[in-house]
């Protein structure tokens, strides 16, 4: 896998600089709409303005821009955001008309090796999944488009940090929150370069119940035409009904082929 430094590490990794080219208030919308979460979907203004370190006043005015804006309501205590927020992710989703032409491919990739099949691209020192498609329900917590994950102990994850080079990698595993989410979870970050460079040779990546007990991923990359790692697709199962073991045997080849016809349709689209 080819390696490249243009992906620099958001905003969640950095301190970003006021300038001229920062608009303080468009940030400041933005965190207001990141405080919101599965945890947290209805908060009075003042859960707003905590979680998104601001003053009351100027979390008000987002909060009466946004709800303006049709992308917040109020029953008058509580704010919560309206479908219309989906807008700003589908506008990611449909500029990059790969995951369209991708979606059967994975769909067929499901039908033959009868495992969950997913999407993802690095941002930070998460992944974010961009296409899902489901089998059964594998995990504890709920997954859909826009999902993030933390990369260093995702299959998809290790995939993508392998197309960086080992300098970016080990930023990126340095500004992670790695937690032992499991017993087998490795957190060390010599170790983890070690499994991220590994990766890199092999062309895939598989991780066995390091995010979650009993939850076994293998991943691929997709590369674009100067064969740089863009996204990355895995095929996920249960332990309990596909060991790692059996996974790698029978299921890489067709996974590491379903990545590879993304890839040149990818390279065809981008020509």
């Amino acid at each position: 896998m080819a390696t490249t430094s243009s992906d620099p590490l958001s905003s969640t990794t950095r301190t970003p600089t006021p300038g001229d080219s920062y608009v303080q208030s468009f940030a400041r919308g933005l965190q207001v709409i990141r405080s919101f979460s599965a945890e947290s979907p209805r908060q009075t203004l003042t859960e707003v303005a905590g979680r998104s370190e601001l003053t009351r006043a100027g979390a008000r005015r987002i909060l009466l821009t946004l709800q303006s804006l049709g992308y917040v309501e109020s029953d008058g205590k509580l704010f919560s955001l309206t479908p219309r927020i989906l807008d700003l992710g589908f506008a990611y989703l449909s500029s990059m008309p790969i995951w369209n032409l991708a979606e059967p491919i994975m769909e067929a990739l499901v039908d033959e090796v009868k495992e969950s099949c997913s999407a993802a691209v690095l941002e930070g020192t998460d992944i974010i999944y961009v296409l899902r498609v489901p089998t059964h329900k594998i995990m504890s917590i709920s997954l859909g488009i826009g999902s993030r994950l933390p990369a260093y102990c995702t299959s998809l994850g290790r995939v993508l940090l392998a197309g960086l080079p080992d300098d970016e990698v080990m930023n990126r595993l340095q500004a992670s929150d790695r937690q032992a989410l499991t017993r087998h979870t490795l957190t060390d970050v010599q170790e983890l370069l070690t499994k991220v460079q590994a990766t890199r040779k092999q062309g895939w990546s598989l991780v066995n119940q390091e995010l979650e007990e009993g939850l076994v991923s293998l991943a691929a990359p997709v590369t674009n035409r100067e064969g740089r790692t863009v996204a990355a697709l895995n095929i996920s199962g249960q332990a309990n009904r596909t060991s790692a073991k059996i996974m790698q045997d029978s299921m890489l080849p067709a996974l590491l082929a379903a990545a590879k016809t993304i890839s040149k349709l990818l390279a065809v689209k981008r020509a």
